[in-house]
């Protein structure tokens, strides 16, 4: 299997949870299928302690973000801002698109 070019979208849908650690709370789950993918950007994007950098689209909000590592895969902060823009609540099913890296400036 190849691994996805860094420019490459990764599209998904994905229920809406709760975790307690840090704001914002709310998340959703990167689906396993895309986790060796991310692994592998993470080598040259990655902040630091799994921590990668994207920019996400939830609905027509585009945001700046970081997954979180979380037992072998990651999740996607959906921050109070993009929940308010598009009406995200707990157990919600959404689409979302990711950039791996920061933003094109």
């Amino acid at each position: 299997m190849a691994l996805m070019a860094m420019d490459d979208d990764i599209e998904f849908e994905a229920e809406v949870i709760e975790w307690r650690g840090p704001a914002p709370h709310l998340f959703a789950v990167v689906p396993d299928a895309h986790v060796a993918d991310i692994r592998y950007a993470a080598l040259t994007e990655s902040y630091g302690w799994g921590v990668v950098p994207v920019v996400a689209r939830v609905g027509s909000t585009e945001f700046t973000t970081a997954l979180f590592p979380r037992d072998g895969g990651y999740l996607v902060p959906v921050k109070v801002a993009v929940q308010r823009a598009e009406a995200i609540g707990r157990g919600d099913r959404i689409a979302v698109r990711l950039r791996i890296g920061r933003p094109r400036g």
